[in-house]
């Protein structure tokens, strides 16, 4: 039995101990530099000031009142302010309504042309702060970074800006949104980092389907081949002659065994981890989120919408982008700078901060509220993780059975994260062990500390292990080959 699973180790070690050894490299990478990806703020960020137009034309479209949404805003897109709205497809009215409306014209647009394209870019060059204009504009095939947006934004057009970070923009062509940014630096990092920690070249990422199976099955692999390891390590364990127990081995063989014995545990935790955050088979699939936003912010109706905007007189200081915020079944605006901050605006257009018992008012739905907190830290479950989060903000936690726990915006009562109790779990199984993001260990420089030693064992562990394999193999080879030339030594000394 150890034969056999000493031989299925050996050789899974090859192919799959080298993968885990550049997940291991790859995460040296992944503690610094993520996935290039355009964050909300930064896409806030991008836009110009924003100037309303006059209240008519927002009540003249051509939109039937009754028209459910889930989300309208209005900001400025190539020197003209736009409507951007989102049906509500979960009310059961498949009413066809329009994405983006130009207000100059009332005109929904289909499409962006070239001078738009253009002047989007830049835009988004100037008030980001780009130090260089924008160098060329042409529309782009499916890439490295977009493989995630490409489809539901194509036509996509690619913006190249000449300054010293080498920023490229992508500006969908449906929409003409900032849909992502990139720096030769995210760029470079990224081929070392996210792209081969996440399986992710787009040859494979683009058939999402397969892709799933593909790190699922590779992870539950290494899930394996870890324990195996783990298993004719304890049993190659022997007694040395002053009775001490230790590894008979030396060399390079020594370093694995022990190594991997320590580590071993450590090894298996991660990549278990790492399968987990693929959510195998449903098996810690979460309902928290969007049955909570939709209860939590009520129905809203474009007649609703279009009535608080006609009613937004002057707008707070540097807004950029105005949007809907409802909370209770009532429509609230939004007012938002440049700088991510938000004036919480009512139906009239005057302000309306958020107080407690408007947020416990739009809970009514809920079965009942075990605890209503304003949060001025983060906490267990809402924390900045790479990107900074919302505070203070009210935390709900629900007398339901699963103790569903929310966080809401304390500003524009917004739903920003919802735990039910497979959420936490994942919180845990993922973060928690995948990243040892754990309370303990939340503070900077203290998690580097920790992780990069831990992290250096385990490549060395993995490294090791692969290079055994493969010099196992070249050994075997040789004999093979040694004992070929043997037999064919003596069949020529017969044959003399």
């Amino acid at each position: 039995m150890l034969r056999s699973v000493l031989f299925l180790h050996r050789w899974l070690g090859i192919v799959i101990g080298l993968l885990m050894t550049i997940w291991c490299l790859s995460g040296f990478v992944m503690m610094y530099v993520d996935y290039p990806a355009l964050t909300p703020a930064e896409q806030v960020r991008g836009l110009a000031p924003l100037k309303l137009p006059a209240p008519a034309a927002v009540e003249g479209l051509d939109l039937p009142g009754d028209t459910p949404l889930s989300s309208a805003r209005v900001e400025m897109m190539a020197g003209r302010p736009v409507l951007r709205i989102v049906p509500d497809r979960t009310s059961g009215q498949m009413r066809a309504a329009p994405g983006v409306i130009d207000l100059a014209t009332g005109q929904p647009i289909e499409g962006v042309g070239a001078a738009d394209v253009a002047a989007i870019a830049s835009t988004f060059g100037t008030q980001s702060g780009v130090a260089g204009g924008v160098s060329g504009v042409a529309e782009t095939e499916m890439d490295q970074w977009t493989v995630q947006t490409y489809r539901r934004n194509a036509p996509l057009y690619r913006a190249d800006y000449a300054d010293a970070r080498g920023t490229q923009a992508y500006i969908s062509g449906q929409s003409g949104e900032i849909v992502q940014d990139t720096t030769r630096f995210e760029r470079f990092w990224g081929w070392l980092g996210a792209v081969p920690h996440w399986l992710y070249p787009t040859i494979l990422r683009q058939d999402g389907a397969l892709w799933t199976q593909v790190v699922i099955w590779t992870s539950l692999v290494g899930c394996f081949l870890t324990a195996t390891g783990m298993w004719v390590g304890i049993a190659r364990l022997r007694r040395k002659r002053d009775g001490s127990i230790g590894s008979p081995y030396r060399g390079l063989w020594w370093w694995h065994h022990v190594f991997g014995l320590f580590f071993g545990l450590l090894t298996l935790t991660w990549v278990a981890s790492g399968l987990l955050s693929m959510n195998p088979w449903d098996v810690l699939a979460s309902e928290a989120g969007p049955t909570e936003r939709t209860s939590l912010a009520g129905p809203m109706h474009w007649r609703d919408v279009s009535a608080a905007l006609a009613h937004v007189g002057t707008l707070p200081a540097d807004t950029v982008r105005l949007e809907t915020a409802p909370l209770g079944g009532r429509v609230f605006l939004a007012a938002i700078n440049a700088k991510g901050e938000a004036t919480r605006l009512d139906g009239a257009g005057r302000p309306a901060p958020l107080d407690r018992s408007d947020v416990t008012a739009a809970l009514h739905w809920a079965p009942g509220v075990a605890s209503l907190e304003l949060l001025q830290h983060e906490d267990a479950y809402y924390y900045a993780h790479k990107q900074p989060v919302a505070l203070p903000v009210w935390r709900a936690i629900l007398a339901d059975s699963e103790r569903t726990r929310l966080y809401i915006d304390a500003t524009t009562g917004r739903l920003l994260r919802a735990y039910d109790s497979n959420g936490r779990i994942y919180r845990w199984a993922m973060h928690g062990l995948h990243s040892l993001d754990l309370p303990i260990l939340r503070s900077r420089p203290v998690w580097d500390l920790v992780v990069v030693p831990l992290l250096a064992l385990v490549t060395l562990v993995c490294a090791t292990g692969t290079w055994m394999g493969v010099d196992k193999v070249r050994r075997d080879l040789r004999r093979a080959r040694n004992r070929r030339n043997r037999r064919a030594a003596a069949l020529t000394r017969a044959n003399a």
